[in-house]
């Protein structure tokens, strides 16, 4: 690790705080190393791949005994030194030739690792197709297709996906231009066909097929366009070998959002067409029986219903004076005060 030194220039101090964390970060940076043994295959491959990410890349042309999977100090300090969070090793040997290993950092800390074995026979440089080439800077449209892209575990497969996109995102834009969508990368997986049980070997996974095409739009007589593609390069097939996977600490802290101060939305409360807020409350079962309601003098029982065990036919209807003036009257009474004996 470098040792970290309070900056004494404005000049150290703009680049300690280009390279500290933000909210929005800075697109990725790539590095290209080779190894001690690289073959001319794989240096070709690393350079059409700089080529198509000249823009955010850095390659270095020295020998370096580095083993990625034994001994990962080496890259990290790479990574660190020229401020790199994507590495691209190249290296190739007897028991594992022509192999791209392709490296993700975080907090200039091993994150994620993943071999591709390149085959040499279908291999064909950018500049074996003589076609009209991509501006540099110009961000590409990606597809993958196949079964093995989707699985819900996390494999070599979803591990190579999220590794091209990283590498092939270039800049964050909120904002398309159609002119700029010239070419578009798609990466395909065949579908499994052996049934061999040793996970480990290479040979019995599918093959990943890595194409390049360019994208021309031309009359249609019609409103929309007619869209043609024509390969550009480079085509690269790849067999994935050793993955290496992040620990579940480093996973959890990488997907961690920060906090800032945009306002959340609150749970249960809305907007209608008009601008008033709405706002639902959930509440628990009621119980009626217990409810209070509101005492008013005129619902009492004894005011306005006369006793039932009262009966009127004992009494002479001439000591009885009329309901309505007895109900209606300047002072109500009750029906027992009523009766005259």
């Amino acid at each position: 690790m470098l040792r970290q030194v309070k900056p004494r220039t404005a000049r150290s101090k703009r680049a300690l705080e280009k390279r500290a964390p933000k909210i929005n970060e800075n697109p990725k940076t790539a590095l290209f190393l080779r190894g001690t043994t690289c073959s001319q295959v794989t240096q070709d491959a690393m350079q059409d791949l700089y080529s198509l990410r000249q823009t955010h890349a850095k390659r270095f042309h020295k020998k370096n005994p580095v083993h990625p999977f034994e001994d990962a100090s080496s890259l990290t300090f790479f990574s660190e030194k020229n401020d790199t969070s994507i590495i691209v090793f190249g290296s190739s040997s007897k028991k594992r030739p022509h192999n791209l290993t392709f490296c993700r950092t975080f907090d200039y800390k091993m994150f994620d690792m993943l071999e591709f074995y390149l085959d040499p026979q279908t291999f064909r440089s950018i500049a074996q197709f003589k076609t009209k080439k991509v501006p540099v800077g110009t961000k590409p449209l990606m597809v993958f297709a196949g079964t093995a892209f989707e699985s819900p575990v996390p494999n070599a497969f979803t591990t190579a996906k999220s590794m091209l996109i990283d590498f092939f995102r270039g800049d964050p834009s909120d904002k398309i231009d159609v002119e700029g969508l010239q070419y578009c990368i798609v990466v395909s997986a065949d579908e499994p066909t052996s049934s061999s049980t040793d996970p480990s070997d290479p040979s019995t996974k599918p093959v990943l097929h890595l194409r390049a095409y360019l994208i021309r739009t031309k009359r249609s007589g019609q409103k929309l366009p007619r869209v043609e593609v024509e390969e550009h390069g480079p085509r690269m097939d790849f067999r994935l070998g050793r993955l290496q996977l992040p620990d579940a600490d480093m996973l959890k802290e990488a997907m961690r959002k920060p906090k800032t101060n945009e306002e959340r939305t609150k749970k249960n409360i809305s907007m209608d067409s008009i601008g008033d807020k709405i706002g639902r409350i959930h509440m628990g079962k009621l119980d009626l029986s217990e409810l209070q309601t509101r005492k008013m003098k005129g619902l009492k029982r004894s005011r306005d219903v006369v006793d039932e065990d009262f009966d009127d036919a004992d009494v002479p209807m001439e000591g009885v004076k009329e309901v309505s003036d007895r109900i209606v009257g300047p002072r109500r009474k009750r029906a027992r005060d009523l009766v005259e004996f």
